[in-house]
């Protein structure tokens, strides 16, 4: 069953930036600087979408001298991942299961 924290990430995800940012930080770890070339988003655009992914936990800081590397929290798309296939899976089983209308 999905729960509200299950939602809220999910929102999270959903922003095409943000998603694009996830996708670029399953490849590598990377700072501002690399994420702003990678994806052409202003510099103050990406640190607050980048506060809302540290927010929701999907991304880990690492400072390095006056840059901050950014890594994906694998842990946490593999858990909603998981709960996505337990409801796929719970549609299999019930697929011929029909509530007859009053």
């Amino acid at each position: 069953m999905l729960t509200s924290v299950d939602t809220d990430l999910m929102r999270v995800l959903a922003d095409p930036l943000r998603l694009r940012i996830v996708t670029l930080l399953a490849r590598e770890t990377l700072c501002t600087t690399h994420l702003v070339e990678e994806t052409g988003a202003r510099q103050t655009n990406l640190s607050n979408h980048m506060k809302v992914l540290r927010e929701a936990g999907v991304v880990d800081t690492e400072p390095c001298g006056r840059f901050v590397y950014y890594k994906l929290r694998p842990e946490v798309l593999a858990g909603l991942s998981e709960r996505f296939a337990a409801l796929a899976e719970s549609a299999r089983a019930a697929a011929e299961n029909k509530r007859a209308c009053p």
